[in-house]
């Protein structure tokens, strides 16, 4: 796996025991308040809640930790993928997307972008890199894909865009800080869906954007206060919550999907598995380099599609719901959703329960088949 240094999930827990002062309480307090005493000159001093909530500031600094990164807390992981386009683009503008990536990105392009004047090109995140980069304002890099699980060179790219004069963005919801380090691998800007398993709950929607370019934050800063794209205080309490076990769930999950990926590869009943942790994967030459962990995200494919949505609804370990990242594993087939991939294919995301009795309960819904 990657070499790159790996967050502190123990400097995480402490961030905020660092700066109390006696009989200030160890949990993060709830701030709900839109307003603030605000009496004569207001510089320096929180002002409106649009603006300022310690409640997410708060949040953005444990994130900000695990990303060594500035970073600004939005209301979805699409609030935090919108955040680049609309700060950094203008009429005009050229805009690189995977076509294999996360759809919703792409209606957002195709439906908006495109109006204001900004046209994007699409390319498989396997072959991202054919054609070069020039003339992109922005190029937005999914590694692994979601849902297929192939993996570009993510630090080749960045370097590549860089040097012709764009902006990288990658999209690490899959993987987490703990998982792999776009910032690391020299991209401009990362953005996450902390819904998935930062949340880990199945209970907030919440995303993030982190940089380290000054100006760029500064920027993003401004169009998240303007456009009003704020989180809401509860939500962000719930997540500073969950990140202070994420590195725990993480762990255990990517393990087990080791575990399930590799014994699902030998399955009768499977046509095709994608995990980048498997040696027969076709990405996991690359994944060694450029990925701490291997995720918990597993492809597979099984002979259709109602193959598939009988194992889905047979496993009791299973729960049918799209997006992922909570304790409970979860199963969709994407082929509903419009994906390009083939009717049988499940999105197998792996949760925290014990991996051999999860493993028993996906072996007995795949044999239990017609």
């Amino acid at each position: 796996m990657s070499e790159t240094t790996p967050p502190s999930a123990a400097e995480l827990l402490h961030l905020r025991g660092r700066t109390l002062r006696k009989g200030e309480p160890l949990a993060l307090p709830l701030t709900l308040s839109s307003m603030y005493h605000l009496p004569g000159d207001p510089a320096g001093f929180p002002g409106y809640g649009r603006a300022e909530n310690p409640t997410w500031e708060a949040v953005e600094e444990a994130l900000a930790h695990l990303e060594a990164a500035e970073t600004l807390l939005f209301p979805s992981g699409m609030a935090a993928i919108a955040a680049p386009f609309f700060t950094f683009l203008n009429a005009g503008d050229r805009v690189l997307l995977p076509s294999d990536g996360y759809y919703t990105t792409r209606l957002l392009a195709d439906r908006f972008l495109s109006k204001l004047g900004v046209s994007f090109d699409q390319r498989p995140t396997a072959r991202f890199d054919e054609g070069g980069f020039d003339g992109y304002r922005l190029v937005f890099i999914e590694s692994p894909s979601n849902p297929g699980l192939d993996l570009c060179d993510i630090a080749a790219i960045a370097g590549a865009v860089r040097a012709a004069g764009g902006i990288s963005v990658v999209d690490n919801t899959t993987m987490t800080p703990f998982g792999q380090r776009p910032l690391d691998l020299g991209a401009d800007i990362v953005v996450a869906s902390d819904t998935k398993a930062p949340g880990g709950h199945s209970d907030i929607l919440m995303g993030h954007v982190s940089g380290r370019d000054a100006g760029q934050i500064a920027a993003l800063r401004d169009w998240r206060k303007i456009s009003g794209t704020i989180p809401g205080p509860f939500e962000a309490w719930l997540l500073h919550r969950s990140l202070e076990t994420l590195e725990l769930r993480f762990e255990r999950m990517c393990r087990t999907a080791g575990l399930i990926a590799a014994r699902l590869a030998d399955h009768p009943a499977a046509t095709r598995v994608r995990y980048p942790g498997l040696p027969t994967d076709p990405a996991h030459n690359l994944a060694r380099r450029q990925m701490a962990a291997s995720g918990f995200l597993i492809g597979l494919t099984l002979g259709s599609a109602e193959e598939a949505e009988r194992f889905i609804a047979a496993c009791p370990y299973l729960r049918p719901a799209t997006s992922f990242g909570g304790v409970h594993s979860s199963a969709e087939r994407r082929d509903r959703w419009g994906d390009a991939v083939a009717p049988g294919f499940v999105r197998l995301a792996i949760g925290c329960e014990p991996a051999e009795a999860l493993w028993a309960a996906i072996d007995g819904a795949l044999r239990d088949q017609p």
